[in-house]
């Protein structure tokens, strides 16, 4: 499997914590669920670190079955309605954003 990840790093604006967790909500991730061959899409948001810097204000990540099935969600319509929709969330941050993919093993836990 891979992960396609976006990552947010730096802070979102002062007094814009609860809009940016909203038009993500409310905006984003009804497009993000539309990406074609995506399997699920997780909002993480930093509670705390090990280290002072990087900070990250949010993460989004993007389970996907192949590298395939990734290139074709980024050539789709959904993607590119996304691209302009994020422009406004954008707004409400202070930092850099960058895009980044894994591929990905899982491994199931023992049972008691």
């Amino acid at each position: 499997m891979f992960i396609r990840c976006a990552f947010f790093q730096g802070n979102v604006k002062p007094g814009m914590e609860e809009a940016f967790n909203r038009y993500i909500r409310e905006k984003l991730v009804p497009l993000w669920t539309r990406f074609p061959g995506a399997q699920e899409v997780r909002v993480l948001r930093q509670v705390e670190s090990d280290v002072s810097d990087p900070h990250f204000g949010m993460v989004l990540s993007v389970r996907y079955p192949s590298r395939e099935s990734i290139e074709i969600a980024l050539a789709s319509a959904v993607r590119l309605e996304s691209r302009e929709v994020s422009k406004d969330l954008i707004a409400m941050f202070d930092g850099t954003v960058f895009h980044t993919v894994f591929s990905a093993d899982e491994y199931a836990l023992p049972t008691d």
